[in-house]
């Protein structure tokens, strides 16, 4: 009488950390809808809103408890998102920055933000289609075209 209880809590741990990570792409897309909503960019609002900011604690808070299963890849892939795009973010502004005093620089920062931005709303986009379809990320072709069995047949709420 154990065995399927036991079954039953990795079932139940798995989908409250498929719910928590469904949580983190959506305080991302909401500093995303901040930022094309507001006077910010994409990228600002995406590295530096608030949501984004809770997002990437709540990652780190619970990392451990994703490793060896398949959100594992979702949690790297929100972290790194986010890193990726600060690290662009800075490299663009320090790159074209000095160029605005010359009066080049201002296009050329614009659309490495804006690009940025794009890039970020990509990720978290692909990211939740992945999560939705019970796959990695970078598995989403894969499972676009190819039914899956391994994981749970279940709608995110």
């Amino acid at each position: 009488m154990s065995a399927p209880s036991s079954r039953a809590e990795p079932t139940a741990h798995l989908n409250g950390l498929r719910t928590y990570t469904l949580a983190i792409y959506l305080l991302h897309a909401l500093s995303l809808l901040i930022g094309l909503l507001s006077s910010t960019f994409l990228v600002t609002a995406f590295v530096f809103g608030l949501p984004s900011l809770i997002a990437v604690a709540m990652n780190y808070a619970r990392r451990s408890e994703a490793r060896g299963t398949w959100l594992a890849a979702h949690f790297t892939w929100q972290i790194r998102s986010f890193w990726f795009a600060a690290a662009w973010l800075l490299a663009s502004t320090l790159l074209f920055g000095p160029l605005v005093l010359l009066g080049v620089g201002i296009p050329l920062l614009l659309m490495a933000y804006v690009a940025t931005g794009l890039w970020a709303a990509y990720r978290i986009g692909r990211g939740l289609l992945a999560l939705r379809n019970g796959s990695g990320p970078r598995m989403l072709d894969h499972v676009a075209t190819t039914p899956h069995a391994d994981v749970g047949d279940e709608t995110l709420p």
